[in-house]
């Protein structure tokens, strides 16, 4: 596979890529992205991720974007140009181009990248083990302030300071609690604890993205008959759950064995959780866009 980049419809290799310096996600984060995995040669999920995309669009009042199809297109084609077999996906979107913060002094023709890379979020062995995580004191952003459901780019710089505590302490991911002391997300990734043989994930509500993967779980369980409850959890739920795990695009799905230095469960990965992995791991492979078929 080949590293290539679409940028406003023209592909070329990452190294002859480039970007406007008054990009305005570049200079004030005004902008939104998505990441996507191929899994042999299937482009996984890939309208529930336009679709959100594109929810994201008119929430920001971004103006000028190409249209779904066309969007849909590019992406595939360039999936196509780099011979991508399994590759993670970027897709970028900026409001356009301009110095100044206020958006009518700007050319407000939305610039579009996609990207087709790969991204490792956690080393291999980890996946087998389980991470460990650490509550961190940097808190999700509320709604007041921007919508936790828009999947924006300056909104990340939180998400980056949380997992930077992560690291000092030495763990494998930071869990983010909302203002109200609610558990809500991993820096990158939903949670999904099991207590009792129910699988209890946190609430839209409580300041969370609403994840495809996280989607794609919930329609996992209740295809094998797994009772699910969205819920509002406290740190108490995550300490005393029968097990846990994390669920993103990057992240995959990788159990959690402990938080805050405490064994959940056993302290390795559950049966349930190991049964759900299994799943989506079958899913991947047939559930989204099939890319280098005729593909039009």
């Amino acid at each position: 596979m080949r590293m290539m980049v679409n940028w406003n419809g023209r592909i070329t290799p990452l190294e002859e890529a480039c970007l406007p310096v008054f990009d305005h996600a570049y200079l004030y984060g005004d902008g939104l992205f998505e990441g996507i995995r191929i899994y042999s040669r299937n482009i996984f999920k890939l309208d529930p991720h336009l679709k959100r995309l594109y929810d994201g669009v008119r929430h920001l009042d971004i103006r000028g974007m190409i249209d779904y199809d066309e969007l849909k297109q590019r992406v595939i084609d360039t999936a196509e140009a780099a011979n991508a077999e399994n590759a993670y996906i970027r897709i970028s979107v900026s409001r356009g181009t301009g110095i100044g913060l206020n958006p009518e002094n700007i050319d407000q023709t939305p610039n579009v990248m996609i990207a087709i890379t790969r991204l490792a979020l956690y080393p291999p062995e980890m996946y087998e083990s389980g991470v460990q995580v650490v509550t961190v004191s940097t808190r999700v952003m509320t709604p007041d302030s921007l919508d936790p459901r828009i999947k924006s780019i300056g909104r990340y710089v939180s998400n980056i300071q949380a997992k930077l505590e992560a690291n000092r302490q030495g763990a494998g991911e930071g869990l983010m609690l909302n203002a109200q002391g609610y558990v809500a997300e991993a820096t990158g990734d939903n949670l999904f604890i099991v207590s009792d043989g129910v699988l209890r994930t946190p609430h839209p509500s409580c300041g969370i993205l609403k994840g495809i993967t996280r989607g794609t779980v919930l329609e996992i369980a209740h295809d094998l008959g797994i009772p699910v409850v969205e819920d509002w959890l406290t740190l108490h739920d995550v300490y005393t759950a029968d097990e846990a795990f994390l669920t993103g695009t990057a992240a995959e799905i990788i159990p959690m064995v402990a938080l805050d230095h405490r064994p959940i469960g056993e302290g390795k990965p559950g049966e349930l959780t190991t049964r759900i992995i299994a799943e989506f791991r079958q899913r991947v492979r047939v559930d989204g866009v099939r890319i280098g078929v005729g593909v039009r």
